[in-house]
C-alpha cells in the first residue's frame, strides 16, 4: 500500500478511504495484506484524473464499479457541468482581459465592463458559482 501511495504522492489513508468507498479492490496475500498491481495503479490514476475534473467519489464509482448503475447518466451530467464551468471560465477570462486593457482604474465604472456583466446585474443570469464568493 505504501508503494502505491508514494507513487502518486498520496497518504495511505486515502487509498483505504477509496477502498471503503468501493473505488479500489486490491488483492490480498495469504496474510490478508493488500497487494496492489499495475491495474490498481491505472485505477488510482483514473480516480485522480476524475477528481481533478471535478467529479465526486460517487460519480467516479459509477465509472469504475460495473455493479453500479447510471454510468452514462453520470457522464452526461458531468459533461453538462464541465460545459457550464468552461463557459464561466471563458467569461472570467474575457472580463480579466478587458480589465487588463481598460483605462478605467475602477473597472466597475467602465461602460464596456458594465455591458459585459449587465445580465448579472439585471438578474437574467443567475447561479454564477465560479464568480460568486471569490472576492
Amino acid at each position: 500500500m505504501g508503494e502505491l501511495a508514494a507513487r502518486f504522492e498520496l497518504e495511505t489513508h486515502v487509498l483505504r478511504h477509496w477502498e471503503d468507498k468501493g473505488l479500489l479492490r486490491p488483492a490480498r496475500d495469504s496474510a490478508g495484506r493488500r497487494v496492489y498491481g499495475e491495474d490498481d495503479a491505472y485505477r488510482v490514476a483514473a480516480i485522480l484524473a476524475s477528481k481533478a475534473s471535478g467529479m465526486s467519489l460517487d460519480q467516479i464509482r459509477t465509472l469504475v464499479d460495473a455493479s453500479v448503475d447510471g454510468r452514462r447518466d453520470a457522464l452526461r451530467a458531468h459533461l453538462d457541468e464541465l460545459d457550464r464551468r468552461q463557459a464561466e471560465l471563458e467569461r472570467s477570462r474575457h472580463m480579466t482581459q478587458h480589465a487588463l486593457e481598460c483605462r478605467a482604474h475602477d473597472i466597475t465604472t467602465c461602460p464596456g465592463f458594465q455591458a459585459h456583466v449587465s445580465d448579472i446585474v439585471d438578474g437574467t443570469t443567475r447561479g454564477i458559482r465560479f464568480l460568486a464568493g471569490h472576492g
